[in-house]
């Protein structure tokens, strides 16, 4: 393998750029140099033929060995330096060798299928690159601007954050940015892997290489363009052959060690056959070592775990699912546990008001107007849902003369001349209150339905309560059950909400466990307890508040971190969008990659074996028939074997739902555990 490692890049830095303008590209130089060599060894055997000056002939071989052997000297001089010895180099000189012995034609054309296999290789392994090149294309090269009233165009490199670009129907957006004016759909497949196109209206976060349907759209622009949630993909893409694998890493050291056994053992068998009793000439045994130094090298073994990762890589980032490294897509594939963030990740994070009941003798509006009151300042999700839920209705309240926050229990404010308590039992009881007999029966029945209450107080008088639920996602059921059809033996629920709540999702998605009231750091001990239990543990959460639970699980996966600096950071896996498949998806296709790396080693190995038997002379077939393996036959059967496993690995890049088993992607509106409005 002419390239060793093969690193994921998407070229495309400047310089580089410019260079490759003025000069040939190396792809095209190899293939031009491969073309070489094939016309010099004709031209020998030619020349040959019609018994040409010797000086002809041996031009003809140089120029083949030439042409066919710079870049393996290249690399081989390059891993020399660098200490290392790589395939290369072990083909250079099982070329040479053959040379000695005045093979000419043999080494060049062990050359030629060497070069031509590298060829072969780089055309295979270029449409997984190209997976992940093609996300530069989604960026415009310029955009319509909004200045002093007049629009006009400019380079994509020179918006500056805060300009407002006009987004016509059809176009691609440069930029990320919020929705200043206008609404339309949104096809973020691109960055999310979303399948539907998304509604944005005035508010809405919008990114760069997503394409706008149908309406007109005001932007204003939010991050610096190579700071955009597309530039980032491509930088974390680009950095992700960088985590090798296990298997991979093991085989480049192993690589290393084995060249230099192969090496060794290849000196030993020059020296010592042709000095035993009997023992075969220098020349014809200098040859047989020639050949089995070619068809002893690892190529196809060490390729066989690149070519695998590298398109897995690539499929899932089509998807939405970036993997940060080969390690975390190998991993994926083992995990056997996984642990939930229950806000956010199987549901919305997004509350919104199911109940409404106030006492005998409150109003719903007397009720609402006190709690909006109170917690018109707070920023909590579940205030933002009441504060929403009320002005829909077109409710107005006074403003609180003071406010304070409690952290896990509710608000304290003053309203004309009363403390207002909005919150939990907790909060009441420090304050000194008892729950009324008939509000706690009403407080444990909604909350046994999976709702969070906010109990209302006015000094002395006892107003009523509030119920909000989450959202779950879609499909959260049958994600689960696919998940244990994937080899998951347990799913747990991690939450800081209360039991009952937590408890009421676990059985709506079937969940095998779940921990409620829980701080950060209690998650983190559950994650080592499940892993201790159960070894592989993976955590979803969103990136945030989740942090020391995704570092400490095996892979961490943050979910719909599309734009979310944090998230990006944060965790091994990250999953642009919102979809639970994506999870189901991840560790399916890490299964079916780890299997296509296995069928390639096992493959790769059982090749060499046979090629390295049958150079030794020691293969029944071909001694029964009087023959011996000739180098070119050894050259074929090694380069073969490469090209075919790179082949296998890049069936990758086509895999789907359906080939993974997986059901259809598809839209359904959340379920709400509670939808009942009471008065």
């Amino acid at each position: 393998m002419a390239q060793g490692t093969l690193a994921l890049r998407a070229d495309a830095a400047e310089n580089e750029t410019q260079v490759r303008r003025t000069l040939i590209p190396r792809e095209k130089l190899e293939v031009i140099l491969v073309v070489v060599t094939a016309a010099a060894i004709g031209v020998s055997l030619l020349l040959e033929n019609l018994n040409a000056p010797v000086w002809m002939i041996l031009l003809a071989n140089l120029t083949s060995y030439i042409a066919g052997g710079v870049f393996g000297v290249i690399e081989g001089v390059k891993s020399l330096l660098e200490r290392e010895i790589n395939v290369d180099l072990l083909m250079v000189l099982a070329a040479l060798g053959a040379a000695l012995v005045n093979q000419w034609r043999e080494g060049a054309t062990l050359l030629f299928l060497f070069s031509l296999s590298n060829v072969l290789q780089n055309y295979a392994m270029d449409r997984s690159r190209n997976a992940i090149r093609a996300l530069l294309k989604l960026r415009p090269e310029t955009a319509t601007v909004r200045r002093d009233g007049v629009l006009v165009t400019v380079p994509t490199d020179g918006l500056a954050v805060g300009d407002v670009i006009v987004i016509r129907p059809g176009e691609r957006l440069p930029v990320d940015g919020e929705v200043v004016a206008g609404s339309s759909t949104i096809d973020q497949a691109a960055i999310t892997g979303e399948s539907l196109p998304i509604s944005k209206e005035i508010g809405d976060d919008v990114f760069a290489g997503t394409v706008n349907q149908n309406g007109s759209l005001d932007i204003r622009m939010t991050r610096a363009a190579h700071e955009s949630t597309l530039a980032r993909i491509i930088n974390m893409v680009e950095q992700a052959q960088g985590r090798r694998a296990d298997t991979q890493r093991f085989l480049d050291e192993f690589e290393q060690k084995y060249a230099m056994f192969v090496i060794a053992a290849v000196a030993l068998y020059i020296v010592i056959p042709p000095l035993l009793p009997g023992g075969p000439t220098f020349n014809s045994n200098f040859y047989h070592a020639m050949v089995l130094m070619t068809v002893a090298s690892p190529c196809a073994l060490v390729i066989s775990t690149p070519a695998s990762i590298l398109s897995a890589i690539a499929n899932a980032a089509r998807r939405g699912i970036l993997f940060k490294g080969g390690a975390y897509l190998e991993q994926m594939g083992t995990i056997k546990a996984i642990a939930f963030d229950k806000t956010g990740t199987i549901t919305t994070g997004k509350p919104a008001v199911t109940d409404v009941a106030p006492l005998a003798d409150v109003s719903v509006d007397e009720l609402l107007r006190a709690i909006i009151s109170a917690e018109a300042k707070s920023e909590h999700p579940i205030a933002r849902s009441v504060l929403s839920y009320a002005k829909a209705k077109q409710l107005s309240a006074p403003e609180a003369d003071g406010f304070e926050a409690v952290p896990g229990e509710g608000v304290r404010a003053s309203i004309n001349g009363e403390t207002v308590r909005v919150g939990t039992e907790r909060l009441m009881i420090e304050d000194g209150a008892a729950l009324p007999v008939e509000l706690a029966a009403l407080r444990d029945r909604l909350e046994a339905e999976g709702k969070t209450v906010l109990l209302a107080q006015q000094g002395e008088r006892w107003l009523g309560a509030v119920a909000v639920a989450d959202q779950i996602r879609e499909n959260a059921p049958e994600i689960f059950k696919v998940l244990r059809g994937a080899g998951v033996e347990h799913i747990v629920i991690l939450t800081g909400d209360n039991p009952r709540v937590a408890n009421a999702v676990s059985q709506f998605v079937g969940a095998d466990e779940v921990y409620a009231e829980l701080l950060p750091e209690r998650k983190l001990e559950v994650i080592r307890e499940l892993k201790a239990k159960y070894g592989a543990v993976a955590m979803v959460g969103d990136g945030v508040n989740d942090a020391p639970a995704l570092a400490e699980a095996t892979v961490g996966i943050a979910m719909g971190a599309a734009g979310t600096d944090v998230a990006l950071e944060t965790a091994d896996v990250v999953l642009m969008a919102d979809d639970l498949t994506s999870i189901a998806y991840a560790i399916k296709l890490s299964r079916r990659a780890r299997r296509v790396m296995l069928q390639n080693l096992t493959f790769a190995l059982g090749v060499i074996i046979v090629l390295v038997i049958s150079a030794l002379n020691l293969n029944p077939l071909l001694v029964s028939a009087g023959r011996e393996l000739p180098l070119p036959l050894g050259v074929i059967g090694h380069e073969g074997s490469t090209v075919i496993v790179v082949l296998n690995g890049i069936r990758l890049l086509v895999v789907n739902d359906e080939m993974l088993g997986l059901p259809a992607r598809r839209r359904r509106a959340a379920n709400s555990i509670g939808t009942t409005v009471k008065a």
